[in-house]
């Protein structure tokens, strides 16, 4: 999710670079909504590669419909073997990306060193336009802000959930998602309910957590411990609902993970709360992109750090404390 939408400003540069172009964009189903509806592209092509794509043949199968539409260039953001062998398949001349799997199969290509985390993702995607070459539009300035599309009937689906929980706009709305990927960048639930305690009884707000549909555990952990009231939202939004709510929150609390920046798309300030330190891991690479953003993380000095692999209770995590994000949040706020 986070790749995806950090992907976003290169098709605006594209789009700048070459205005009369086809461009389309090859993204997993689940992910449809952060792109259908960009203005700025032609097509969204869907590759299912957990269902019908999953099997080499399906892949195989993939390869030979994408060849029908005769693409001259793919700019392969995120390397793996699988988007590198169905470009090659589909006959696409030019294939453009890093280094890093299949780097025989790439027509242009860089060095990988996104595992060094010396720049932000979203500077290492604009950074392979360079192979692109030059074009109408190469001398203006590039456009670095996230963009995600929504919709009427999302808006009004959020609309009607806000309703149900009367959740009016009076109060500041502040949401939290103590949901992740890997337990290396989850800041524990006790200190969520914490800080949402705190939030709802110092400063008024209305609490919402949410999560995706398989991390309702996380979500369940904070609002059992919270002594405020909180509305549960666990797997209730589509990505492009997510947006929606998003915008109408005053503040974010976030785990490092894709929701912050869904949140800095659509211009919502985001706390985002950090653990693992090394390189291509840390808020130098993955950090949120808003200007309103506040990012909290410890260097409590690991070397090397073992992110999942932590024998030592992800101590980093524990280094943030409630105070710090209370005094995030309330200067967002």
């Amino acid at each position: 999710m986070g790749d995806v939408i950090l992907s976003t400003p290169v098709i605006r540069s594209l789009r700048v670079m070459h205005p009369d172009a086809y461009l389309a964009m090859m993204v997993r189903p689940e992910h449809r909504e952060l792109v259908e509806g960009n203005p700025d592209l032609n097509a969204v092509i869907l590759y299912d590669k957990e269902g019908a794509e999953k099997s080499w043949w399906g892949s195989l199968r993939f390869a030979r419909s994408l060849r029908r539409h005769r693409f001259d260039a793919a700019l392969i953001l995120h390397s793996t073997n699988r988007v590198i062998l169905v470009s090659w398949l589909a006959g696409i001349r030019r294939r453009v990306g890093y280094a890093r799997r299949l780097p025989w199969l790439l027509t242009d290509s860089i060095p990988y060193i996104k595992r060094e985390g010396n720049r932000h993702e979203l500077e290492y995607n604009l950074h392979l336009l360079r192979l692109i070459g030059p074009s109408t539009g190469s001398g203006q300035a590039i456009d670095r802000n996230l963009f995600v599309p929504t919709t009427p009937a999302q808006e009004a689906s959020v609309a009607a959930f806000l309703r149900d929980h009367r959740l009016s706009g009076s109060e500041p709305l502040i949401i939290l998602h103590p949901g992740a990927s890997c337990p290396s960048k989850r800041w524990p639930a006790r200190r969520y309910a914490s800080v949402g305690d705190y939030m709802a009884q110092r400063r008024g707000a209305r609490i919402v957590v949410v999560t995706g549909s398989g991390e309702g555990s996380f979500g369940e952990a904070v609002v059992r411990r919270m002594k405020q009231p909180a509305v549960p939202a666990f797997g209730r939004f589509s990505l492009g609902e997510l947006a929606c709510l998003f915008r109408k929150a005053r503040c974010l609390i976030s785990n490092d993970s894709g929701p912050v920046h869904l949140a800095c798309a659509v211009g919502t300030p985001v706390v985002s709360i950090f653990g693992r330190w090394g390189g291509g891991l840390s808020p130098t690479r993955w950090g949120p992109t808003g200007p309103k953003s506040v990012v909290l993380h410890h260097d409590i000095g690991c070397r090397p750090c073992l992110a999942h692999r932590c024998t030592i209770g992800f101590a980093c995590l524990e280094a943030v404390t409630e105070e710090e994000v209370i005094a995030a949040a309330e200067g967002l706020i």
